[in-house]
């Protein structure tokens, strides 16, 4: 390994022996994950998750004064959830990236193409980060990023 090189026989696995048991603390169990994202226009931003992204819509929960939320699995464990506005919540797309890692860049860039879908560019490789990759908006400007790491120590799903 190179860093048996630079540290010394041993070094790195004692390295990542440590990091390991840095990670050895019990906590509850995190099942699923949702990230939430918040829209004006519930039923239009929907429609594109549903309809042209193809996701599943698995829940919908009609909330309090028309602020109903909508829930979309886009893998086995992880969810997306729309919500229209209401007090203390925002369309806030600035420096929020909605990533969805696929092994099949130029499968779903062809797949956005068709339902038209206009992304920023084709996708591409980043030697900086060692994934292929490209971007999308929805239609409140939330940046959606189709990845693939290339990396091998990415656990695969």
């Amino acid at each position: 390994m190179v860093a048996d090189k630079l540290w010394g026989e041993g070094r790195a696995s004692d390295e990542a022996s440590s990091r390991q048991k840095e990670h050895d603390v019990s906590h509850p169990p995190v099942a699923q994950s949702v990230t939430w994202i918040y829209t004006e226009d519930l039923d239009a931003t929907c429609r594109f998750y549903g309809q042209t992204l193809g996701l599943e819509q698995v829940l919908e929960q009609p909330g309090a004064d028309g602020g109903g939320c909508r829930i979309f699995r886009h893998s086995p464990s992880s969810f997306l959830g729309v919500c229209r506005v209401r007090p203390g919540r925002w369309v806030e797309p600035k420096g929020v990236v909605i990533t969805f890692v696929t092994p099949d860049i130029e499968g779903w860039h062809r797949y956005l193409l068709a339902r038209g879908v206009t992304p920023e560019g084709p996708p591409s490789y980043s030697a900086a980060f060692n994934v292929d990759s490209f971007f999308a908006a929805d239609p409140n400007g939330y940046k959606l990023e189709f990845q693939n790491f290339r990396d091998p120590a990415w656990p695969r799903g």
